[in-house]
């Protein structure tokens, strides 16, 4: 009987096993610290859903591409866009453009981050945007059939968010709804928990 008894009770530690293996999942998230002029936003990735977008947005912020950056775009009621032009408002160079991941079931609402794109849809590279409401129209298949591939959402910081949100905008050259008081990512690190 004793014996049975600890062989139920081991089962029992087995089939609860997934349980106690969820911390470890959740660790497999990478958790990204972005330090801007207006405070820090802290960004949790997705790497088993947007697997590509992921390692590049990574291979970025390892290589220091963000660094001294600035967020260049900026509508309110809609998202921040950045991560592709220096403080001179020269367009950083960047690696090859990668596949789109917008077939994945994660959605452009409130506070996920995504890759910014040209009308080719496989045309992401540094760029990225957060949104700052919830934004179906740019979920797959909308606007154009392809989508939007979000990768990650603010986890920290959404408070920076809307603040850079409201900053007042204007045209710069050939870009609109540029902020008229540059907004810098200082840095962008891989951090732990």
């Amino acid at each position: 009987m004793k014996w049975l008894m600890l062989a139920l009770g081991s089962a029992a530690l087995i089939a609860n096993a997934p349980a106690f293996a969820q911390p470890a999942a959740q660790a497999a998230h990478p958790q990204v610290l972005i330090k801007t002029s207006e405070g820090d936003i802290r960004v949790e990735l997705y790497p088993e859903k947007a697997p590509k977008t992921v390692d590049n947005f990574l291979q970025y912020v390892k290589s220091g591409q963000y660094n001294g950056t600035i967020f260049h775009r900026v509508i309110r009621g809609f998202m921040i866009q950045g991560g592709g032009y220096t403080t001179s408002y020269v367009e950083k160079p960047t690696r090859a453009p990668i596949p789109l991941e917008s077939k994945t079931g994660l959605k452009n609402v409130t506070g996920t981050i995504a890759m910014a794109r040209t009308s080719d849809p496989d045309s992401a590279t540094a760029q990225f945007f957060i949104n700052t409401v919830d934004n179906a129209g740019l979920d797959y298949p909308n606007p154009d059939g392809n989508g939007y591939a979000v990768f990650g959402k603010v986890t920290q910081g959404m408070d920076v968010v809307s603040k850079i949100e409201a900053a007042p905008t204007t045209t710069r050259g050939p870009m609109s709804d540029v902020p008229q008081t540059q907004i810098v990512i200082q840095s962008a690190t891989v951090v732990g928990k």
